[in-house]
Order: C-alpha cells, then structure tokens, then sequence
C-alpha cells in the first residue's frame, strides 16, 4: 500500500470533501498502487518521472487492471477520465511534502494529457422546449407528468446540475423564483426561476400533501411522500433519454444538455460571460467561455458583425 494513504483519506475527511470524492481519490490511488506492483514492478519510493510515463500508457489501454478483483479494464479511459486519476496522484504527492514525508517526485513533474476539443453540440432550442414539455404528453400518470415538467423546467431555468436540482428542499425556494444553493466543491450562489418553471413547480406542489422538505421525491402508488427517499439521477436521465427518443431528438440529450443549452442560448442571447460563471458555478471563466463559441449561430452572427470585408 501507499505510504501514509489512511493519513491522507483522513486529511480529505478532515477538510469534509465529499463522500464522493474521496472515494474517487480512494478509487484512483489504489489503480495507482496496483500499476506499480503488477505491472511496473518496482516500489513507490523507487518511481520516477519515466514511472509516470508508463502510468498514462497503462491508463491508456484497455488491457489495463483494475482494484477489483484484479479484473483487466475492457473501456478504454476518456482523456478527462485519465486527467482525474493523475490530478489525484498530483494531490497525494502534494500531500506528502507539506507533511515533510519523502515523495519521489514533484507533483509537478506530473503532465496532463492533451484534452480533446470536440465541436460542441447541443439541440435547437425548440427541440429543448419541446423536451422540457414532453411530461405532459407522454405521462400517463398527471402527478408524474407534472413532477418530471417541473424538474426540466428547473434545469433549463437555471442551469443547475442534475446532483444540484435533485437535493433542492421547498424552503430553498422563496416568491421571487430565487434559489440559494450549494454546488459543487461547495461553491454557494444563487441561481432564479422562470415564470414558467414557477408556474411548473407550483402545479407540482399542489399535488403534494406531505410534509417532507424534498421538493422532488418519488412516487409510491398514489400516495407521495410515503419513503424519504429522493429522485435518483438515473431515473432521471433514464426519462430524458426516453423522451428524447419519442420526440425524434438525433443530438446527444441529457439532463447536463439543458444546462449547456442554458448557457448557450443564453450566450447567444448576449448573456455576458461574468454573468454566467456566476449562475453555472463555475470557478474559472475559461471554463465558461467555452459556451459562448458553442453556437454556430452565434459564430455566424459574430462573423457579419466583426469581419473586415462585410
């Protein structure tokens, strides 16, 4: 095992990261630790630079094994996927110097891999609004198709992520469409509601007679409100997906698809950039920039206004 690698999961409890993440730093370092026994063969304090090398080679393969049962991994990573695993092990070689243990290497000396740049793609916007109000259509259930309307609506409203939108509690809701959150990393903001997704939420409410503070729980026969258990994002994206297919929806389409489209149309709206790192939550702006250049409209639109020969 890693040196002090119980000391560190500690310090991550400590500093209350999520369950969560520290189970993916859990996860990542013990994919780690099994390359070096199985695979390079040579002790963590004997690593180098070169180590690492052969570590993304390893992530990089589909042949590689997994902490499970020592099964080979059959899906080859995704370059964000990779990026996270070397971020922890980054973290844990940060660890081990501010403690004043040896660590064999900087944390620097560990390069990212090049992230793709894939051409963004996101559905019409009318093909969004029809998603959102398909509840209504394909619902048999009224309570369930009011439920599901509201929840989209909400998304598409205020660009919450999916993990967000399903820990919502009533009383984080005040007259004004206003919501107080805590996002990821624990990042608070606020984000607002449409009229429309007010509207939504209201006809919702008023089938509810519980008293449980989850504002979207599941239903169990007639009765709402009879577990404490909350929506999962699976049925979630389980219903996105489906409805997507009933409405003939060829573009990829899920519940983190209305935030982008949120950002997009927004974006394409003249939304200013400061604005929308503000209500997505996003730490860097960089990462928000990248959803003003997504629309090729508003690329089309930024050509015949800023090209020299117009």
């Amino acid at each position: 095992m890693l040196p002090h690698f119980d000391e560190f999961l500690l310090s991550l409890r400590s500093n209350q990261y999520s369950l969560e993440t520290i189970y993916n730093y859990e996860h990542d370092l013990m994919v780690f630790d099994l390359f070096l026994e199985k695979d390079a063969k040579i002790p963590f304090d004997g690593m180098s630079k070169k180590t690492i090398d052969l570590y993304k080679a390893f992530l990089i393969s589909k042949d590689r094994k997994t902490p499970k049962k020592l099964m080979r991994g059959r899906v080859q990573l995704s370059a964000g996927s990779i990026n996270r695993m070397l971020s922890t092990l980054r973290r844990y070689l940060a660890y081990l110097g501010d403690n004043d243990y040896p660590a064999p290497i900087y944390p620097n000396d560990i390069k990212l891999v090049k992230m793709p740049r894939p051409h963004a793609r996101v559905a019409e916007f009318q093909q969004l609004v029809e998603l959102i109000e398909s509840p209504v259509h394909f619902e048999k259930n009224k309570n369930i198709a009011k439920r599901n309307r509201a929840m989209l609506e909400t998304l598409f409203a205020t660009g919450m992520r999916i993990s967000e939108l399903l820990s919502l509690n009533k009383d984080q809701l005040d007259r004004s469409g206003k919501i107080f959150i805590r996002g990821k990393g624990k990042k608070e903001r606020f984000v607002y509601l449409t009229e429309r997704a007010k509207n939504c939420i209201k006809k919702y409410l008023d089938t509810r007679t519980d008293e449980y503070p989850a504002l979207f729980i599941p239903y169990r026969g007639q009765n709402a409100g009879t577990t404490r258990a909350r929506i999962s994002p699976n049925y979630l994206q389980m219903k996105i997906k489906r409805y997507k297919e009933q409405l003939g929806i060829n573009v990829p389409t899920s519940a983190h698809s209305l935030r982008h489209g949120f950002a997009t149309y927004m974006a394409e709206q003249g939304a200013n950039p400061a604005a929308l790192q503000i209500l997505l939550g996003h730490e860097s702006l960089h990462t928000t920039t990248r959803y003003v250049h997504a629309s090729d409209k508003y690329a089309e639109r930024t050509h015949k206004e800023f090209h020299p020969l117009k």
